[in-house]
């Protein structure tokens, strides 16, 4: 059973009076945790993980790298 509207606006009130200025930050938290979830089921997440750590390691190696300006006479 799904809820209807006037049922989603008292939950929706019950929620702004539960959490308050809190609530932008609790619905992020429930999105990441959602999103989190649905990687899981897919098999994803640990290798994409490694491979995004290991992208920002080479990244951050390229920037400590001096660039070399070449002077043309």
């Amino acid at each position: 059973m799904l809820p209807g509207p006037m049922e989603m606006v008292i939950i929706g009130l019950v929620m702004l009076l539960l959490f308050g200025n809190r609530l932008p930050s609790v619905m992020r938290s429930l999105g990441v945790g959602i999103t989190e979830f649905k990687k899981g089921i897919r098999g994803e997440g640990e290798d994409d993980d490694a491979r995004r750590l290991e992208e920002r390691r080479r990244d951050e190696r390229r920037l400590e790298t001096p660039v070399r300006e070449e002077v043309h006479q």
